[in-house]
């Protein structure tokens, strides 16, 4: 069995249980559809999940398919360093699509009382939040950002 198959196999198995769902659980829930059986076996990585299973899956447990895949994927890492975003910058930017962000930053400026106008950090969570706004990924709004030059620099420390 490879490794692969045993991170998804306990990415299944931990979606499941966040559901409070047993095994059994799942195979009443979903009226016989999906086999104790067979779904104990894809979570214990000993039989194969075609894509078209899995995303069946991700359906019947209501969960985008990606996050049933295991975190090594390069899509599910978190960045690694705080994100600055340049507020003289993003002040700059016309266009509606900026106003989310905008927005977003006024907030955390006076949740923090952080009124420099020049940079804001913006932790782990706000960018997961801000992620959500513009329907991506943290590190698809990374990239975002850099592509509308508006991140600074990430610092080499962990996010947390």
């Amino acid at each position: 069995m490879s490794e692969y198959a045993k991170s998804l196999g306990a990415r299944l198995r931990s979606i499941r249980q966040q559901q409070g769902l047993s095994l059994q659980g799942v195979e009443e829930k979903s009226d016989g559809r999906w086999k104790a059986v067979v779904v104990g076996s894809y979570e214990r990585g000993d039989r194969a999940v075609t894509v078209a299973r899995l995303s069946e899956l991700a359906d019947f447990y209501r969960v985008p398919i990606a996050e049933l895949l295991p975190d090594s994927g390069p899509g599910r890492q978190e960045p690694s360093g705080k994100v600055v975003i340049d507020l003289e910058r993003l002040i700059q930017m016309p266009g509606d699509e900026f106003a989310p962000l905008a927005r977003y930053a006024r907030s955390i400026q006076h949740q923090r009382g952080d009124y420099n106008g020049r940079v804001l950090s913006i932790r782990a969570d706000d960018l997961r939040a801000l992620a959500i706004v513009y329907d991506l990924t943290p590190p698809g709004l990374v990239d975002r950002l850099t592509e509308w030059g508006i991140l600074v620099a990430s610092d080499p420390r962990p996010v947390r």
